[in-house]
């Protein structure tokens, strides 16, 4: 079906821009020093010939998306050498559409089989294969790139083009058959937030390696202007959100950092906590006996714990765990496993309340979940990738429109600020938070409203340039 405001993409150029954590960052088991963020240049054309370019950034979070004894850097390599093909493949596809139906059909369509044929040559080798939620990563950049360029072109906001003016298809034709009815005649915009909010409650992450207080001081800690104690950051920054990672193999531990975080929090006035077992958890009595716990011991701390999310694998599929047990205690969110929105239909049926939504796994795979799970009556929130630079536009947009539980995710400016110095000089409020929020004042009106002629960066050389010239 051929829509007036089609477009497909001409053109795909990548970047590669490392970065250093000032701390390390703890990811489940794993602890990292650095990572890699992809960036993406699309360039679109309409059916008339006018072209628009758009951005979309990603950072590939190894320890998040592929957990393993494999080395680092030799992960890292593999994932940028998908993201490569798969640029390649976005620059090939030739799909006229709007930007939700080029991304879908590409994640259903083409992603598999690179992502077979990726793993097919990995396997030959000796080498094990990249999880699917790797291949999402990587993907995303493009996507959102797409999503940037088409607002650009029709020179508006890339979420105000989710509508029937704009998509060829309602929702029914993304959900098929089975929820035909449910969503015939629906579009992404009539299950966005209204009125989309300026700015939005900040959750700060207190991550396993992260120092509560003075007393704990090794030394070694940075001296760069930036807080390392959690009740400085409180102070500093306003805080009234701490989002506590947990090791999920250490039930007394998990217990005792709980009471501490909760602890501090009280003291200083902040109002909500969540708690992160990160795809660790096989039982959920685990869950349950630390949550029993606090309600007995500490029912305040019990009190502000306003949801739990994802304690058990990833693998939705090869873990059917039973979860009813958990979400009746507290409101329990899929991350990791939510891969798309069939994932989350899945975990409905096992107990899960909630799905935290990522830009990373694809802004078009994000906005799906996020209609489906609105119908369903699930909860949502927008949890951070330690997204820096031009991620935290998109991820904060779509924090915005999503209406979450409570605000969003952003870490960044705890684990690399200065990565971001360029951009933040743009948009202080979205690289700052003041008074326990984040501040979407100043974006553009155009695209993900990245004002990016306006941010003086200079990037590396391209990685990958391919398409039409």
């Amino acid at each position: 079906m051929a829509h007036g405001n089609d477009v497909r993409v001409r053109n795909v150029t990548l970047y590669y821009l490392p970065i250093k954590t000032r701390l390390p960052l703890k990811f489940g088991p794993e602890t990292t020093t650095h990572t890699t963020c992809a960036r993406a240049l699309v360039r679109v054309e309409n059916r008339s010939g006018a072209i628009a370019e758009g951005w979309g950034e990603t950072p590939l979070s190894v320890a998040w998306v592929w957990p393993s004894t494999l080395g680092y850097e030799t992960r890292l390599a593999a994932m940028q050498e998908f993201t490569a093909l798969v640029g390649t493949a976005w620059a090939q596809s030739g799909e006229w559409g709007h930007p939700l139906e080029i991304g879908h059909l590409f994640v259903q369509e083409r992603l598999p089989a690179l992502h077979r044929g990726f793993n097919d040559a990995r396997v030959a080798a000796g080498e094990p294969a990249m999880p699917w939620l790797a291949a999402l990563v990587c993907s995303s950049a493009f996507d959102i790139a797409t999503h940037d360029a088409y607002g650009i072109l029709h020179r508006m906001p890339s979420f105000a083009t989710y509508g029937a003016d704009y998509m060829n298809r309602d929702l029914g034709w993304y959900y098929g058959p089975e929820y035909a009815d449910r969503f015939a005649g629906r579009y992404p915009q009539e299950f966005f937030a209204r009125p989309v909010p300026k700015s939005l409650p900040a959750w700060h992450l207190v991550g396993g390696k992260d120092l509560l207080l003075p007393a704990e001081a090794t030394g070694a800690e940075p001296d760069d202007g930036y807080p390392v104690f959690l009740p400085d950051w409180i102070e500093r920054d306003g805080l009234q959100c701490l989002k506590v990672k947990l090791t999920g193999t250490d039930a007394e531990w998990d217990y005792a950092r709980m009471c501490a975080v909760g602890r501090i929090a009280i003291e200083r006035d902040v109002l909500w906590l969540s708690a992160d077992f990160n795809c660790t958890v096989l039982d959920p009595a685990y869950v349950n006996e630390i949550l029993d716990r606090l309600l007995v011991a500490e029912p305040r701390i019990y009190a502000m714990i306003l949801y739990v999310e994802q304690p058990f694998p990833y693998d939705l599929e090869n873990h059917r765990i039973d979860v009813h047990s958990v979400s009746a205690r507290k409101p329990l969110f899929m991350d990791e496993s939510a891969h798309d929105w069939k994932h989350v239909a899945l975990g409905r049926t096992l107990g899960w309340t909630g799905v935290a939504l990522k830009t990373c796994k694809t802004l078009t795979g994000a906005l799906l979940s996020l209609c489906w799970a609105r119908t369903a009556g699930m909860t949502l929130m927008v949890q951070d990738l330690t997204n820096p630079m031009l991620a935290q536009v998109s991820h904060l947009l779509l924090a915005a429109h999503a209406g979450t539980i409570m605000g969003v995710e952003t870490n960044a400016m705890q684990f690399y600020p200065d990565a971001s110095a360029p951009e933040e000089a743009v948009h202080p409020g979205m690289f700052r938070r003041r008074m326990g929020r984040v501040s979407l004042e100043s974006l553009g009106h155009e695209g993900m409203g990245y004002r990016v002629g306006e941010i003086a960066r200079s990037l590396p050389a391209p990685s990958l340039t391919s398409g039409a010239t």
